[in-house]
């Protein structure tokens, strides 16, 4: 296997708690195995890069383990709050974990999957995935990681010729079995699940391997743990809406305690600023709205903290979660003018500019990205009518952050709006058609390298 010596770095922490936390499971045997999507740029920061599509489709597709890794696939146990609603029903139901690695800028790596067959956590479901859905996920990680979103990413996305009958699009309709590559797949959930157990011994093991493999420090206190946890999914809530992102489902069991965004179903990218906006046509409440994001994060990791009561003390776990909002209020105006491509000033210069420049956005009602690409670098255009008057006035002492010399700045702003998800999955449907996905995703990418800081982008 031509796996690259210098990149492939495996690892195998995982199996120090799986005795507690995961059960082994096999993949489905599929009928098929087409490749339609490798991320080569993402492979290539663990060694997996070079793998022929024949290795490829071996690993990622009929999950042969990778040499020095899991001995096989885990599927994981968790419970979680459903729409605040406990569920202690849950579990890794049509994926699992097979892979763990160090990738090169030193931090653990884990594989997943989404649609690879059933587990004892399936309950009535097939384990499936459908082919649209693996299409929207491409979509999804692939804009969030160039707008500077911390999300999984898409390594692999192979066909399986399967028909699946879904309940919400035309049946029946083609299958896929998804990867991606994130740091971890520990959710809130699953402290909740050993909370629910009582099971002390397991939490204060699960504490240790969270601090100790997903953030670096060798510890085992769970305040150190919440107050890490609070501060970056305070800063996931931020960059959610510098992005305009609506995820649709922050249940506690998607909520990652490395403050990672993934597992993408009903998501959406608002096209105007609108707080109301949801993303999941079964949110009628309007729970996980987008202005909502931030306060249903916030209760998720409330509910972190209430589960590790049973091993800490209420008081400093209290005392931990404020650390969320302070967080996210200087988070906020960081994600803002990142977006803006501004370099910040400090002070309270930074979040008047950011407030007046929501303000606008709401007013006008202006399309978010056209917005954001026309203001790119510290000028209001001269056609933007009296609604940004205040905002060109404050945002003229600014520098910008990195110049629009990226060919990028001489087309149209990049957008993810729902019809152009369609428009993309329309040819695949009809006559298996895959250019305008690969097109989108190196135009995407293209937005990214544009947006990306002058030393990332070097």
């Amino acid at each position: 296997m031509p796996l690259s010596p210098q990149a492939y770095r495996p690892a195998h922490p995982l199996t120090e708690i799986a005795d507690f936390l995961a059960d082994p499971v096999e993949a489905a045997d599929f009928p098929q195995t087409v490749i339609r999507f490798r991320n080569d740029r993402a492979a290539a920061e663990i060694g997996l890069d070079t793998l022929s599509d024949d290795e490829w489709v071996a690993h990622l597709g009929r999950f042969a383990p990778l040499p020095g890794t899991l001995p096989g696939p885990m599927a994981l146990r968790y419970h979680g709050h459903q729409f605040r609603q406990y569920n202690s029903d849950l579990g890794d139901g049509r994926g699992f974990t097979f892979a763990q690695m160090v990738a090169s800028d030193g931090r653990l790596l884990e594989l997943g999957t989404k649609g690879s067959g059933q587990t004892p956590y399936s309950r009535f479901g097939d384990g499936r995935l459908t082919l649209k859905g693996g299409v929207r996920e491409i979509l999804a990680t692939e804009m969030l990681e160039a707008l500077n979103v911390p999300t999984s990413r898409t390594l692999s996305l192979i066909e399986t010729g399967e028909a699946l009958h879904r309940g919400d699009e035309p049946s029946p309709t083609r299958s896929a079995v998804m990867v991606r590559m994130s740091h971890g797949h520990i959710r809130i959930g699953s402290f909740q699940r050993l909370a629910f157990e009582r099971d002390e011994a397991g939490m204060k093991r699960l504490v240790a391997y969270v601090l100790r493999h997903l953030y670096g420090e060798e510890s085992d206190d769970p305040v150190r743990l919440l107050t890490l946890v609070a501060q970056r999914t305070a800063t996931l809530a931020a960059r959610y809406m510098a992005a305009g992102f609506v995820h649709g489902v922050l249940n506690s069991d998607n909520i990652n305690v490395t403050g990672e965004s993934f597992d993408y179903g009903p998501w959406r990218f608002a096209p105007v600023w609108d707080p109301e906006f949801t993303a999941a046509y079964f949110d009628q409440m309007g729970l996980y709205a987008l202005a909502r994001q931030p306060e249903a994060i916030q209760w998720d990791v409330m509910q972190l903290a209430s589960s590790l009561r049973l091993i800490a003390e209420s008081d400093p776990l209290i005392a931990a979660l404020e650390g969320f909002a302070t967080t996210y209020q200087a988070e906020i105006v960081t994600a803002i003018l990142w977006r803006l491509g501004l370099t910040p000033r400090g002070g309270t210069e930074d979040r008047a500019l950011v407030q007046t420049f929501e303000r606008a956005l709401r007013t006008s009602q202006a399309g978010i990205d056209r917005v954001y690409f026309d203001l790119f670098g510290g000028q209001v255009p001269d056609h933007y009518d009296e609604t940004w008057n205040e905002l060109r006035d404050l945002i003229e002492p600014y520098a910008p952050r990195r110049a629009r010399d990226h060919a990028y700045w001489q087309g149209e702003p990049e957008s993810m709006l729902i019809d152009e998800v369609e428009a993309i999955w329309a040819p695949i449907a009809e006559r298996d058609d895959w250019t305008m996905l690969y097109e989108k995703v190196e135009r995407v990418r293209a937005m990214g390298a544009a947006l990306a800081d002058p030393d990332a982008a070097a």
